[in-house]
């Protein structure tokens, strides 16, 4: 592999223990839609359910696969005012009780200082939520303006696992595939990241110990090259993928 000068972070459950806090405010969004368009759901949506189906994607994204399903009308005006009002409800909830992944900061912080690598994030999520997080926790520092969105920075909304994000965030920053790492914690992310050349290491730190050895396999089949439990691997693991041994 070639030099490796830039990190490329997923934001939630990568960077910010933000999905449970996020799809909680999902679930009770899309149980109101579904209420207000007589959708037949065998039973309403919780934060965790909802984790389980479209960990990775986006809102927009979400609605979309529900919408295909379920076959009810959804206008494009409809599905951009329940996308910005999902934005407030999951802002609100994070501006609340956000924290960020266990070691992740010391690992910025170290790798800041270093000075050897780019630092940006590359998210499904739409800009506003991924910078009220990464401002929340005191991250955005180590990130300036390269925080890349597949929900707003493109010119055609799109969502993870499409690697249009990861190919982006590549233009924008000048960069090569084979320069770059990124970190995932999801199958839909893992795969947009690989689709787009891209080394991927695969977290799983944020998952519960019952869920870990299944993710483990979902994401090394989904194109993790290495599969990182916790942050203070994560150097150990830079260093293996820059010699060559993953």
């Amino acid at each position: 592999m070639g030099k490796v000068n830039t990190i490329l972070f997923d934001c939630d459950n990568t960077l910010v223990l933000s999905e449970e806090v996020a799809f909680e405010g999902c679930a009770e969004l899309i149980n109101q839609i579904a209420a207000s368009k007589n959708v037949p759901l065998e039973k309403p949506f919780t934060g965790e359910s909802l984790i389980v189906e479209f960990v990775g994607q986006n809102f927009r994204g979400m609605l979309r696969s529900l919408q295909e399903r379920y076959g009810f009308p959804l206008t494009d005006e409809e599905l951009e005012t329940y996308v910005k009002k999902e934005e407030d409800v999951v802002i609100a909830k994070i501006q609340e009780k956000l924290s960020p992944c266990p070691n992740v900061d010391g690992v910025l912080e170290r790798l800041a200082a270093e000075g050897k690598y780019e630092l940006a994030v590359v998210s499904s999520s739409a800009l506003r939520r991924v910078k009220a997080s990464i401002e929340k926790v005191g991250q955005d520092k180590y990130f300036g303006d390269r925080v890349f969105s597949a929900a707003t920075s493109l010119e055609k909304p799109t969502s993870k696992p499409d690697p249009a994000i990861y190919l982006h965030a590549l233009k924008v920053l000048g960069k090569k595939a084979e320069e770059c790492v990124a970190v995932e914690d999801s199958k839909s992310g893992t795969l947009s990241a690989a689709r787009a050349g891209i080394k991927v290491i695969g977290y799983v730190g944020p998952y519960k110990a019952e869920e870990r050895l299944k993710m483990e396999k979902v994401l090394a089949q989904a194109g993790a090259s290495i599969i990182m439990n916790d942050w203070n691997q994560f150097e150990g693991f830079l260093a293996a993928i820059e010699k060559g041994d993953y």
